[in-house]
């Protein structure tokens, strides 16, 4: 380490910098060289970790832009197979989305840590958050596909995770800076700390609470889309079978309703977003 410094002092030596009355001090020298020494260094041993090569990607690069121009146009005698499907996504990613916000709320109250007085259950309870939200959610569905089989039950327990796992972690943060005051005055009168919950605490986060919600939905639609690739159900079923096949026509049209469905659920979830803020 101090061989690196001497060579960073060498490379960028310190200024002098003179003050009026005419003594010479040395200028506080600049982070951002040495930050951009370590970067550099950084890329060029990840180019190397990674095998990765420039000239592959402009000779292969090009595959992507002609697979690009063959779902172009869509298949549209395509689009009646699609409609129970995507319907499949999108009720799978709804019901995933509302229980895993609606078990978050008791999760997020456990971790909060102004709210809980015994350490070892907040502890626990963020750790098992945590866990849950390092699991990528295709990860989740896998599992879930060899405890309940294939088909929409594992994705929607796959999504319910997830969602139980950000809301909550959101949530609990959000609690623990809530304004204590009207908490403890509720308590003082006599109500439980779960009742003073209801009535102090959760009011305060209850918009922040349904616009993260929302939010989550959103993202959980299009997760949704790829879980089928692990039989999971839903459209990505029939997207995986497409691609495997080659129909890259009749893929852009599974792409082209999946973007509508996803920006009109977009669209509406950021009216409601509005309006809670």
């Amino acid at each position: 380490m101090k061989g690196n410094m001497l060579m960073f002092d060498k490379l960028f030596p310190p200024k002098q910098m003179e003050l009026p009355n005419g003594k010479k001090v040395m200028e506080k020298r600049s982070p951002i060289p040495f930050v951009i020494l370590v970067l550099f260094i950084a890329l060029i041993y990840s180019i190397e970790v990674t095998d990765f090569e420039l000239k592959i990607l402009f000779e292969r690069g090009i595959q992507f832009f002609i697979i690009v121009l063959e779902m172009i146009p869509p298949t549209w005698e395509y689009l009646p197979h699609l409609w129970q499907p995507l319907m499949d996504t999108i009720k799978m990613s709804l019901l995933g989305s509302v229980l895993g916000s609606v078990v978050a709320v008791p999760a997020a109250y456990l971790a909060a840590s102004n709210l809980i007085q015994r350490k070892w259950i907040v502890n626990v309870t963020k750790i098992l958050l945590s866990i849950l939200r390092t699991l990528p959610t295709l990860v989740t569905a896998l599992i879930a596909t060899f405890i309940f089989g294939l088909g929409t039950l594992a994705g929607t327990v796959a999504i319910f995770l997830f969602t139980l796992a950000y809301v909550g972690k959101l949530l609990y943060e959000q609690i623990e800076n809530a304004d204590m005051g009207a908490f403890e005055a509720m308590e003082s009168i006599g109500m439980t700390r779960v009742q003073a919950f209801r009535y102090a605490i959760f009011p305060q986060v209850l918009p922040n609470f349904l616009s993260t919600s929302l939010f989550c939905f959103e993202g959980n639609v299009r997760y949704a889309a790829i879980l089928g690739y692990v039989g999971a159900g839903g459209i990505g079923l029939l997207l995986n079978e497409r691609i495997g096949w080659r129909d890259y026509a009749s893929v852009g049209m599974i792409l082209l309703m999946l973007a509508i469905t996803v920006f009109l659920i977009e669209t509406v979830s950021e009216h409601f977003r509005k309006r809670l803020m």
